[in-house]
C-alpha cells in the first residue's frame, strides 16, 4: 500500500457543503509544513476538486510512476525564511493529489455513479507514491456518501494500527450548519474514527478597511456542539479577505494599522511589489489566520500519538 511510509493520516470532514473544508485543509497543511513536517494532501472531493486551485497549482499534471502516480509538488523542503517560523527547522515539503489534475479541462463535469467513485478513492489510496510523509491530510466532500464509506473501509482494512489519527470536523456557527455537522460526528462514532476536534470556520469577518473583526454569522455554535459531544474544540476562524486575495491572486496579506484578530494585533506591513516572488507557504506567514492555525495545529499534535 502506498501509505506505508505515511506516519499520520488526518481526515477533514463536514456534513455540510460550503463550510470551508478545503480552506481549513490548506491552512492545516501550510502550518504543519511551517513547523517542519512533510505533508501530503489527498483531495477525494471527486465532483468538486478544489485543492489544486487553493494551492495555486491548477495547471499542473500528475506524473506516471511504476505502479501508480507521483503527487504534484506545491513546494519542496526549504530553509526557514521568516522570523515567525522556528529558525531551527526547515519548511517541510508539501505535495497534493486530486482528480482535478487528471481532468482534461478544469470545467469538465465529473458525472460518476457510486461504484466508479468507490474505485477512484481506492485507487488514490493505493496507487499514489507519497514517499515518506509525516502527515497526510484527506480533504473530503460534504455528507456521508460513497466516497466517505469507501475511504473509511479502505483505511480500516489496510492502514496500520494507529496510522489513522482521526478526523477534524469543520462547521460554521449557524444552527443549520451545526445540525448537519452533528450527523458527521455520529458517522465518525459509528465507523470508529476518532474525532480530533472541531473547527468553527467563518466565525467573524476581518474588515480590510476599518481593522475590525465582526461576527456576521454569529459565533459559538461549533464550540457548543463540541461540548455536547465531548470532543475537543480547536478554535474559531474568521473570514479574512487578505487570505482570499492570497489564494485567488497570490497577494501577500497586508493589514491596516490597529487590526486585531483573535486578540492579537497584526503589525502593519508595507505593501509588497507587484511581482512578489515568494511562495504560497512563505506569504501565508503574513496572514492573520496563520497564528490561529498555529494554535489549532498545536492542539492537534497534542491529540495525536507521539
Amino acid at each position: 500500500m502506498s501509505l506505508s511510509n505515511v506516519n499520520e493520516i488526518i481526515l477533514v470532514l463536514s456534513g455540510k457543503g460550503g463550510v470551508g473544508k478545503s480552506s481549513v485543509t490548506t491552512q492545516l497543511a501550510l502550518t504543519l509544513s511551517l513547523r517542519g513536517h512533510s505533508v501530503g494532501i489527498l483531495d477525494i472531493d471527486l465532483t468538486g476538486p478544489s485543492m489544486p486551485r487553493f494551492l495555486g497549482i491548477e495547471s499542473s499534471k500528475v506524473k506516471q510512476a511504476p505502479g501508480g502516480w507521483l503527487p504534484v509538488p506545491v513546494h519542496e523542503t526549504k530553509d526557514a525564511t521568516s522570523s515567525t517560523s522556528d529558525d531551527s527547522k526547515p519548511i517541510g515539503s508539501l505535495h497534493c493529489m486530486s482528480l482535478g489534475f487528471l481532468l482534461g479541462n478544469r470545467n469538465d463535469a465529473v458525472v460518476w455513479r457510486g461504484p466508479k467513485k468507490t474505485a477512484m478513492v481506492r485507487q488514490f489510496l493505493s496507487d499514489v507514491h507519497w514517499g515518506k510523509l509525516d502527515y497526510l491530510l484527506i480533504d473530503t466532500p460534504p455528507g456521508t456518501s460513497d466516497e466517505h464509506i469507501s475511504l473509511v473501509e479502505t483505511l480500516m482494512k489496510n492502514a496500520a494500527p494507529g496510522q489513522v489519527s482521526g478526523a477534524v470536523v469543520v462547521t460554521t456557527p449557524q444552527a443549520i450548519s451545526v445540525s448537519d455537522v452533528r450527523k458527521e460526528i455520529n458517522f465518525c462514532k459509528k465507523t470508529g474514527i476518532d474525532i480530533l476536534g472541531v473547527v468553527e470556520n467563518m466565525a467573524g469577518f476581518v474588515c480590510p478597511n476599518c481593522a475590525e473583526c465582526t461576527n456576521v454569522f454569529s459565533k459559538g455554535g461549533g464550540q457548543v456542539m463540541a461540548k455536547d459531544f465531548n470532543v475537543p474544540f480547536l478554535g474559531s476562524v474568521p473570514i479574512d479577505p487578505a487570505f482570499i486575495a492570497l489564494i485567488e491572486e497570490g497577494k501577500r496579506p497586508t493589514y491596516p494599522e490597529g487590526t486585531v484578530v483573535a486578540g492579537q494585533e497584526m503589525s502593519e506591513q508595507t505593501a509588497m511589489p507587484e511581482h512578489d516572488t515568494g511562495s504560497l507557504v512563505e506569504k501565508y506567514q503574513s496572514c492573520s489566520l496563520f497564528t490561529i492555525f498555529d494554535g489549532i495545529v498545536g492542539q492537534l499534535l497534542a491529540n495525536t500519538r507521539p
